[in-house]
C-alpha cells in the first residue's frame, strides 16, 4: 500500500517537493487555500499596471494534470494531530504518513490592529489586484474630490526588494503614465514615499545595493525615509514614531512577515515571528513524519545561524532536497542529505534600466543587473505561455512606456 503524504499549501517549496517525487510511488494530497500556485516576485508589478493577473498565477489542478498520483483540495489546515498521525482541515479530517509544511508566510502588522485594519497588503495575487485598484481609483477621485491631499500621496512602508521595487514602479507611473491618463492632475503634486525602519534600503543586500537604490529612488522623485517607523494609520493619516503625520489614502505594508504555522506544533517550535524549528532535514523539531520547508521553515546551519533568508531559491532547495530524502529513506539504503543552502545572489529592480546585482564574486548595477534581473525571473515563471506573455508585456513596455492593463476591477457599487 502506497504510504499518503500530505502537503499544505502549493507554493515554491511545496510545488517542487511534489515534482521531484517519483511519479506514482505516493499517494499524495495538496492542501492550498486558493487553486492557483502564485508568483510573489512579481505582484508589485500587478499592483503597478505593468503585468496581468493571470501571468504570475498558475492553476495547480493544470500543474498536476499529468500527476494521477497526485490530488488537490481548495481548503486551510487548520492543525496536525502528531500521535494519531492526520491533520484537521477546513473540509476535515486527513490521516497522512508524511505531513509536508509549505504554507509560507503572511504580513507581519507587529500586533498594530489599526494599520492591519487600514493598511493594503501585497502578499497574494487578490491583494496586489486591490493594490491596483485602489491607487488606480485614487487618481479617479483626484479630479473630483475637494480634499486632495491625502490623495496626492501614496506611501509604502518597507525597504526590502518588495517596497524599493514598488516605490520605482509607481515613481514611473506618476513620471510615465499619469500625464498621459490624467492630464488634468498635476503629476509634481504626487508623492511618493517609501519608508524604512532601519538605516537603509534593502537591508539584506550589500551596502553597494544600498547605497544605490536610494540614490536612485531619490533621482525618480521618491521621498526615501529610513530609520522611521509607523505607529498609526487611520486610513486618512500616517504617524510616524517621530511625530510627523503624512496624509493618505494610500497605504501598502511591505515591512515583515510571519510565518503561517498551524496548530500542535509544539509551542517551543514555534518562533515569535511564526517560523517552525526544523532539522538539517527540515523534520519539525519534537514531532514525527512532520516537516516544513520554505518560508515558514527555521533551519539554523554554521553558514546562517540565524536561520536561511526567505527566498524563493531557498524554498525551492529545500522541497527538492526532501522529496529526494524521503524516497531514499523508502526506496534506498542510501543515506540522507542534510539541506545546504548555496547562496546563488540576490537582485533587486528599481526602476527601467535600474537594478543591481549582488553576487557571491562580484556585484553590479544598471542596465546590464536590469536585464539579468529580467531573465532570470522569466526562467522561474512556470509555463512557456506565460513566460512569453510577460516578456511581450515587458518588451511592449519598454518601446511605448505604456501600457493597457490600468483596470480597476471590482464592484462599482
Amino acid at each position: 500500500m502506497k504510504k499518503k503524504i500530505v502537503v499544505a499549501g502549493c507554493g515554491f517549496g511545496g510545488l517542487q517537493f511534489v515534482n521531484h517525487l517519483k511519479k506514482n510511488m505516493y499517494d499524495i494530497i495538496v492542501f492550498d487555500k486558493v487553486n492557483h500556485h502564485q508568483f510573489p516576485p512579481l505582484f508589485y508589478q500587478v499592483a503597478a499596471s505593468q503585468i496581468e493577473p493571470s501571468t504570475v498565477s498558475f492553476p495547480i489542478r493544470k500543474i498536476f494534470q499529468n500527476r494521477r498520483d497526485v490530488r488537490i483540495r481548495m481548503a486551510s489546515v487548520i492543525s496536525v494531530n502528531d500521535a494519531e498521525k492526520y491533520i484537521e482541515t477546513s473540509i476535515g479530517r486527513f490521516s497522512y504518513d508524511y505531513l509536508v509544511i509549505s504554507t509560507g508566510t503572511s504580513t507581519n502588522f507587529y500586533g498594530n490592529k489599526q494599520v492591519e485594519e487600514n493598511a493594503l497588503g501585497l502578499k497574494s495575487t487578490y491583494q496586489s489586484i486591490n493594490v491596483r485598484n485602489e491607487i488606480l481609483h485614487n487618481f479617479e477621485e483626484l479630479l473630483y474630490v475637494d480634499n486632495k491631499e491625502g490623495h496626492y500621496n501614496i506611501v509604502i512602508v518597507g525597504g526590502g526588494a518588495t517596497g524599493v521595487e514598488l516605490a520605482g514602479a509607481f515613481a514611473e507611473m506618476t513620471k510615465e503614465i499619469l500625464p498621459k491618463d490624467y492630464p488634468n492632475i498635476d503629476k509634481k503634486k504626487v508623492n511618493v514615499y517609501l519608508l524604512e525602519g532601519g538605516t537603509n534600503t534593502l537591508a539584506n543586500m550589500s551596502p553597494f545595493a544600498q547605497k544605490y537604490s536610494q540614490k536612485q529612488l531619490r533621482k525618480m522623485g521618491v521621498i526615501v525615509k529610513t530609520g522611521t517607523i509607523v505607529t498609526d494609520y487611520d486610513g486618512e493619516m500616517v504617524t510616524l514614531n517621530n511625530g510627523e503625520q503624512i496624509p493618505t489614502k494610500n497605504l501598502i505594508w511591505s515591512a515583515g512577515v510571519i510565518g503561517n504555522s498551524i496548530g500542535g506544533i509544539p509551542e517551543e517550535s514555534i518562533l515569535r515571528n511564526g517560523r517552525v524549528r526544523v532539522d538539517r532535514y527540515n523534520k519539525v523539531q519534537g514531532l514525527s513524519n512532520v516537516y516544513a520547508i520554505g518560508d515558514v521553515a527555521y533551519m539554523e546551519t554554521e553558514k546562517y545561524p540565524n536561520g536561511h533568508p526567505q527566498l524563493a531559491n531557498v524554498a525551492i532547495g529545500q522541497g527538492k532536497n526532501l522529496a529526494r530524502n524521503l524516497m531514499r529513506q523508502d526506496n534506498s539504503n542510501k543515506p540522507l542529505k542534510q539541506y545546504e543552502y548555496r547562496n546563488l545572489g540576490t537582485m533587486a529592480t528599481i526602476g527601467r534600466n535600474k537594478a543591481v546585482v549582488d553576487l557571491p564574486f562580484i556585484k553590479f548595477k544598471g542596465y546590464f543587473a536590469w536585464l539579468v534581473w529580467m531573465f532570470l525571473h522569466l526562467m522561474l515563471i512556470l509555463s512557456v505561455r506565460n513566460k512569453l506573455v510577460v516578456f511581450i508585456n515587458w518588451a511592449w513596455n519598454y518601446v511605448t512606456k505604456n501600457n493597457s492593463l490600468r483596470l480597476i476591477l471590482k464592484d462599482s457599487d
